[in-house]
């Protein structure tokens, strides 16, 4: 089996740069649908899915919902741009994401199953509801494939010694913390929504 790699050997640097970037929001996206094909009993469903309803119902009450969504995607995502290391990192949380979304998804099929009123919901609202979610996604996982593609990156440029990969590591921190912010902000709009 040969592969051909010429397409990575004639890129620029921004062009292998975005080539990772793309190769690892793939793999981002692969591995948090691993994480949602895991099956979980319902036991560890109802848990996980009482941990999040809680987090959202708390801080919803308080006030506080865009700041601790920010806050915790953000440190995450800084344990992303740890050398190396970072990539595993983000893979091994976005697997657990896939967990909770299944978590999510079990326990309110179990609920429609059992008989509960089915929402009454417009097609403006759903369209909207995708639309927010959609946007979410796509902030935040552009932000977490950014950082890990940084950590790869700047692993490499550590051990050839060249220093000047630290610039562009403050660099995507700031576009990362910019894009959570805006995935923050449109996340706590779609859990308004109530759906």
């Amino acid at each position: 089996m040969n592969i051909d790699i010429s397409f990575w050997k004639n890129a620029s640097p921004k062009g292998k740069r975005f080539y990772s970037l793309t190769f690892i929001f793939v793999l981002s996206i692969a591995a948090t649908l691993v994480g949602m094909l895991v099956p979980l009993s319902q036991n560890e469903a109802q848990l996980i899915s009482d941990q999040v309803n809680q987090t959202v119902t708390e801080n919803t009450a308080n006030g506080t919902l865009i700041q601790t969504i920010l806050l915790n995607n953000f440190s995450l995502c800084l344990l992303m741009f740890i050398p190396l290391a970072g990539l595993a990192i983000g893979l091994f949380i976005l697997f657990s994401t896939g967990m909770a979304i299944r978590a999510i998804f079990d326990i309110q099929s179990a609920t429609a199953v059992s008989g509960a009123a089915s929402a009454d919901i417009q097609a403006s609202t759903a369209i909207l509801a995708l639309v927010m979610v959609g946007l979410t996604f796509l902030l935040e996982y552009v932000s977490y494939s950014l950082a890990m593609t940084e950590s790869v990156w700047l692993f490499r440029r550590i051990m050839q010694k060249r220093w000047r990969e630290l610039k562009n590591t403050a660099i995507c921190i700031g576009i990362v913390a910019l894009l959570l912010v805006l995935g923050a902000i449109v996340e706590t709009l779609a859990l308004s929504l109530q759906l």
